[in-house]
């Protein structure tokens, strides 16, 4: 009879599931000193990039290592590190790239709200405004590095979601479009490409949309000519007059409370026969695996909002006025949802 040294199934799942930080914090690491970029030219020796990137060979050596145990970078016969599909992911010039989310989902007032999880389950207490002693949006107005690398982070995750977003709706068939809360416009940017008639409004605080030039999504005379940039809170009001009014990644960022103020505010600032459309994850029914579960924990974290189900988006519309007309899939995991006045 032989005897495996391996740990029973379901234990060695959990212990994957426990440790799961761990690969969190490694990846975290090599994001921010850009080890992915650095071996986009061909594998290199840990000792060779520790010199490049300012860190210490050995240490850099075991996270390298650890990472391609789970298939992020791979190690050769010569101990040299390269690139997988999976660190590709990682290289900052690449479209889809995911390195500014994983500097800014890992970085410091993130990881320290999470930390403090417990308590807000315990408590019903946002765990951000716990840990820092103001609320998330506030904290970042206040720290404007940490704001840009948000937006970028943003702008990040949302490279493979956007082209399905313009493709899934017919915006062409509107005159006027107001991206709430577009950050830099990279949503407004692939919309406004594809729907060559179409004029957009980008909408949302002004130290924000301050970076839209520098960020360059809206840049080109076509785009400059057909997209207005406009600052202010989504709190007090939206532009009038438009004929649909954008939210992506938007409500699910507030408690419903909140959602109603800004939902108020697009319902009576849109022109006649217009529409609400909220680009978010619907969350299914069952126990099925779906991101946007976990993404719900990171929302009570730290804004103190919620994914939602398709019947929770179609109450909070009509409490807000406003009649859920239909749900749009696209090809990304990401649902347009689009509401008239009731």
């Amino acid at each position: 009879m032989t005897r495996s040294n391996r740990r029973p199934r379901a234990q060695e799942a959990m212990l994957g599931l426990i440790s799961g930080y761990w690969i969190s914090q490694c990846l975290h690491v090599v994001a921010k000193l850009g080890v992915a970029d650095a071996l986009a030219r061909g594998p290199r020796a840990p000792d060779v990039l520790a010199a490049q990137l300012g860190a210490h060979g050995p240490f850099l050596r075991r996270v390298l290592r650890a990472l391609a145990s789970v298939g992020v970078f791979a190690e050769d016969a010569k101990g040299r590190f390269r690139l997988t599909p999976l660190a590709e992911t990682l290289r900052s010039d690449r479209p889809g790239s995911l390195h500014d989310f994983t500097r800014m989902i890992v970085d410091d007032y993130n990881w320290q709200a999470w930390g403090a999880l417990e308590h807000g389950v315990r408590t019903g207490e946002l765990a951000f405004d716990h840990m820092h002693g103001r609320p998330l949006f506030d904290y970042l107005a206040q720290h404007p590095e940490k704001e840009r690398v948000f937006a970028a982070s943003m702008a990040s995750i949302s490279g493979t979601e956007n082209a399905a977003i313009a493709r899934a709706y017919p915006f062409g068939k509107l005159r006027q479009l107001v991206d709430v809360g577009g950050a830099h416009g990279h949503l407004l940017a692939a919309i406004l490409r594809k729907h060559k008639k179409l004029r957009g409004v980008l909408y949302d605080q002004p130290q924000v949309v301050a970076g839209a030039s520098q960020s360059g999504f809206l840049a080109g005379a076509d785009l400059a000519a057909r997209c207005e940039v406009r600052g202010g809170s989504f709190f007090d009001a939206v532009p009038a007059g438009a004929d649909a009014y954008l939210m992506k990644y938007i409500l699910h960022d507030w408690d419903d409370e909140k959602c109603l103020r800004i939902l108020g505010h697009c319902r009576d600032a849109m022109a006649e026969g217009g529409r609400v459309l909220a680009v978010d994850h619907v969350i299914p029914k069952g126990n099925g695996a779906d991101w946007g579960k976990l993404l719900d924990i990171n929302m009570m974290a730290l804004p103190g909002g919620q994914e939602r189900t398709r019947d929770e988006f179609r109450d909070l519309f009509a409490r807000a006025g406003l009649r859920l007309t239909r749900v749009v899939r696209t090809a990304c995991p990401l649902s347009i949802l689009e509401a008239v006045r009731a």
